[in-house]
């Protein structure tokens, strides 16, 4: 197994309980995870908060308190965005601290999903994410340039190529092309990682 990622959105409350348990599982077998953003188009699938028909309101509110619940048992805070974000400037923020390292991704990371889901973070303010990313280790100063030059170009590279492999969600976790979906599948990631269980299905097409 040689190409391992994982795609996670930081407005999705279940990529942010996935984080720790992907870099434990970096840890558990010795490996790194290329780690990407992919960002949802909630109104896609569940509606806009104008229009959600009494269905997708259901299953807004269910996730959240489910996701919530799991929070709770790890003492972190995930508190209901108050709209639909726009996430793509912190992950271009994203790729930016990428460039650095990815120590300085993985403290980025750490500090955008906290302080977005405890509301404390303007995630679609150029000027907080360039906060972020000084907090987080980078060169905030080199961030608007890359943000009006290729940063942008970087970003969509990188959904199209999740959407070519077929990502449709978060988190994603991506094992040489097998795609495993959702932080409730972890048992099966580590299956994978251990080369137990049986070969993955071929894909429907």
């Amino acid at each position: 197994m040689t190409d391992r990622r994982l795609y996670l959105d930081l407005k999705s409350p279940y990529a942010y309980l996935a984080k720790d348990p992907a870099r434990q599982l970096e840890q558990r077998f010795g490996f790194a995870f290329r780690w990407l953003p992919y960002t949802l188009r909630i109104p896609e699938f569940l509606g806009t908060p104008e229009d959600r028909n009494a269905h997708q309101w259901r299953r807004v509110r269910y996730s959240y308190m489910d996701a919530r619940r799991a929070a709770n048992e790890r003492g972190l805070v995930i508190l209901g965005p108050q709209k639909i974000f726009d996430t793509s400037l912190a992950h271009i923020g994203w790729l930016y601290a990428e460039r650095t390292g990815p120590a300085v991704r993985a403290r980025y990371l750490d500090l955008a999903f906290e302080r977005f889901w405890k509301r404390e973070l303007a995630i679609e303010d150029a000027g907080a994410i360039a906060q972020t990313l000084a907090e987080a280790g980078a060169d905030a100063a080199g961030f608007a340039p890359y943000l009006a030059g290729s940063g942008r170009a970087a970003y969509e590279a990188v959904l199209n190529e999740a959407e070519a492999m077929g990502v449709f969600g978060v988190p994603m976790f991506v094992l040489d092309g097998e795609l495993i979906w959702g932080q409730d599948r972890l048992s099966l990631v580590v299956d994978r990682l251990s080369g137990k269980g049986p070969a993955p299905p071929a894909r429907v097409r």
